[in-house]
């Protein structure tokens, strides 16, 4: 699954500096998560560090992007030039 910032996002900056694949940057009003860099941390951390670290939660599952762990996985090994 990748991961979501709802509107409740108070633009912390907090989430950007944490995710290890660059996948949040500055939207037009709040962050947003690119989907296909998001692999909620699988292969860095145990949990995502986005989640981890906002101060509002903010971040929930995309629910149109559910992706299971060996999706993740992939995904991350492919961020990483891993095949």
């Amino acid at each position: 699954m990748a991961l979501l910032i709802t509107d409740q996002c108070i633009n912390c900056d907090v989430c950007e500096q944490e995710c290890p694949n660059q996948a949040i940057t500055q939207g037009d009003e709040i962050f947003v998560i690119d989907p296909d860099r998001c692999t909620e941390c699988v292969g860095h951390y145990d949990r995502p560090q986005c989640i981890e670290h906002c101060p509002v939660d903010c971040i929930i599952v995309n629910p149109e992007r559910v992706e299971g762990p060996d999706a993740l996985l992939a995904k991350y090994r492919g961020l990483m030039g891993r095949l």
